[in-house]
């Protein structure tokens, strides 16, 4: 690994962890197409983004927890039944071309950029008063 490297993977891991404690988010948003600007492979990006936002959500759902925001059924419903989807996922993403893979994924993330326009106008503020 060369220092900028180094740099920039201290970076993003500082940027997804304020992030993914504001916002919820990390792996898939923030973590993959970093991985891929530093030089990894879209598979190879997802596999360590997978790793990696192990011990973030594991501190921001601490975190959130001590606020009260957790709902820890929810949580482990979603958690155990995500295991068997990030399993087959997994067998999808090896045995995919790359390009197709990177083209599913850019398509991901306009569709969830579509979704978060589209209930933020609809729904407006959520605190009117501001808090």
């Amino acid at each position: 690994m060369t220092t900028w490297t180094i740099v920039a993977a201290i970076a993003l891991g500082l940027g997804a962890g304020v992030l993914s404690g504001m916002f919820g988010v990390g792996g898939g948003i923030l973590f993959v197409p970093t991985l891929v600007l530093l030089g990894l492979g879209q598979v190879e990006a997802s596999a360590t983004s997978l790793l990696a936002i192990v011990p973030t959500a594991a501190v921001g759902a601490w975190r959130q927890h001590a606020y009260g925001n957790l709902r820890i059924r929810a949580a482990l419903v979603v958690g155990v039944v995500s295991v068997l989807g990030a399993e087959v996922g997994v067998q999808i993403a090896t045995r995919i071309d790359e390009s197709l893979l990177r083209r599913l994924f850019g398509l991901l993330m306009i569709g969830v950029a579509a979704q978060l326009a589209v209930r933020t106008v609809r729904q407006g503020r959520r605190y009117p008063d501001g808090s």
